[in-house]
């Protein structure tokens, strides 16, 4: 499914378009995506002011509370004119005081659509998320102390949201890669310099990502149709067998938490090396 990076560029996409702009009125074609989308009266007239993403959420913010956006596995988000007309997967359209809309589809219908009041974080699908990966909580102190104890593996760990938000499979892949950390390795073996390699590596992958328009997936165009192009910067991620960009060792796959997860036996050692001084 699309992932911070992806979420993050589409939200920057609409913004411009959305914010100081008046909800006229929406059109539900399904009752139902994920779950049901139900819209309340009071949202017709208010006023954008902000949008924002918050893991992989987009919050489109009223002063009364916010659509909460999630595009599923297939979702996606356009501009258009008012009169332009839907076609098969085009779900829902929030409409807008310029004669424009804000039009949601979703072939799979595996994303949501819901309304909250503030303060949004309190959402059911917001309150236990973890700390954002590209902000200032997010840091080695932070990861070493969450993963203190925990057997789980590292890519299950970096996985997990309620530790932080936002880092799917493609993304720790690549980062665990640059940081030397093999993906098996348990959370709680994970030394601290290592952890501030992680940490980099993370911040550097996802910058890179959101910079280059987020990785092309099977469904997944941004907000002007066009595919991101990340993909083609990746060093690890769906490409089990093929030579290490760095070493040249084959890189081996396997399965790790249900993912897809590729690492350089080479590159990324099954125990730590000594830290060098």
């Amino acid at each position: 499914m699309p992932e911070l990076p992806e979420v993050e560029t589409t939200a920057r996409g609409v913004a411009p378009h959305l914010i100081g702009r008046s909800i006229r009125g929406w059109t539900l074609r399904v009752q139902s995506l994920r779950w049901p989308v139900v819209l309340p009266a009071a949202l017709r007239g208010a006023r954008i002011s902000a949008v924002s993403r918050r893991a992989k959420y987009i919050l489109i913010e009223t002063a009364e509370g916010a659509l909460i956006v999630h595009l599923g596995m297939s979702g996606s988000l356009r501009i258009l004119d008012a009169n332009i007309p839907p076609l098969r997967h085009d779900h829902v359209d929030i409409e807008l005081d310029d004669g424009r809309l804000l039009r949601f589809n979703d072939p799979r219908r595996f994303g949501s659509l819901h309304w909250h009041p503030h303060p949004v974080g309190e959402h059911w699908l917001l309150e236990s998320l973890g700390v954002e990966p590209l902000s200032a909580g997010f840091d080695a102190a932070y990861l070493h102390d969450r993963a203190r104890g925990r057997r789980t593996a590292i890519k299950s760990f970096l996985m997990d949201g309620r530790v932080v938000v936002g880092v799917g499979n493609i993304y720790a892949n690549e980062a665990l890669f640059m940081s030397g950390i093999r993906p098996t390795r348990a959370a709680g073996t994970i030394r601290r310099h290592e952890f501030e390699a992680l940490v980099r590596a993370v911040r550097s992958v996802l910058s890179a990502a959101i910079e280059m328009g987020g990785t092309t997936l099977r469904d997944f165009v941004n907000q002007d149709g066009q595919p991101g192009y990340f993909q083609q910067s990746l060093w690890v991620y769906g490409r089990a067998d093929e030579a290490c960009r760095v070493c040249g060792t084959p890189l081996r796959g396997l399965r790790l938490g249900q993912r897809g997860t590729v690492y350089c036996p080479e590159c990324q050692p099954a125990r730590p090396r000594p830290q060098r001084r």
